[in-house]
């Protein structure tokens, strides 16, 4: 019978790389998890509106280094690099003041830019939830989000569902698709998000799913 599987998650390993890319030494795994995690929180609350597609986390003996891949590098880095200088510190004073971080470590931070932006799930989720939490008709919403991804070259399918408490009235789901989307296909490059808009009414949980074709071995490598 069908399972409901996570689109990232089942091509680990086929299509898709961890997030996190490290290997810890014996009884030290569970501090560099919580490391990972208190990172992850940090930014996703200080880079909100930013539009960060992916955080991925590296470490090795002798250096931490995260990789912020956004769609408006920009404003991440700030003038002259004072964002990325002062992102990075903070990341270093928190991860100092939990005892997660020895001092041969140096904590170093990348960001990358992420060139087509509408082909994103995470940002196009961003883009959905901006829209909602600006009180604007879900309906357009969703319909002017899908126009502007089918419109890219490489998307041959995309899929909206928002849940939660839309139009007033009672909580339901709405779904808009166009195109297809091969969830079960292992080399089907299926890009997939969840992110949640605070309205007044309560929240809305926004799930976005892009397809951009099938990628063989060749094409891989």
């Amino acid at each position: 019978m069908t399972h409901v599987v996570h689109p990232y998650a089942h091509r680990l390993g086929i299509l898709r790389d961890w997030k996190s890319r490290w290997f810890s030494p014996k009884g030290k795994y569970k501090y560099a998890l919580r490391g990972d995690i208190l990172i992850r929180n940090y930014l996703d609350k200080k880079l909100k509106g930013f539009f960060v597609s992916l955080v991925e986390i590296e470490r090795s003996e002798k250096a931490l280094r995260i990789i912020i891949s956004s769609s408006r590098p920009g404003m991440i880095i700030g003038r002259s690099g004072d964002g990325a200088e002062l992102l990075r510190k903070d990341i270093k004073k928190i991860l100092s003041k939990n005892q997660l971080l020895e001092e041969k470590v140096d904590v170093k931070l990348d960001v990358k830019e992420v060139k087509s932006a509408e082909s994103n799930a995470a940002i196009v989720a961003h883009m959905v939830v901006e829209g909602l939490e600006k009180r604007m008709p879900f309906r357009r919403v969703m319909k002017q989000t899908l126009e502007k991804v089918m419109a890219n070259r490489d998307v041959l399918g995309a899929k909206i569902v928002l849940s939660g408490m839309i139009g007033g009235g009672m909580a339901r789901t709405e779904t808009h698709k166009k195109g297809r989307i091969p969830l079960q296909t292992l080399r089907a490059d299926v890009d997939y998000c969840v992110d949640v808009a605070n309205l007044p009414l309560g929240t809305v949980g926004v799930k976005i799913w892009i397809y951009k074709g099938d990628i063989f071995a060749k094409a891989k490598n």
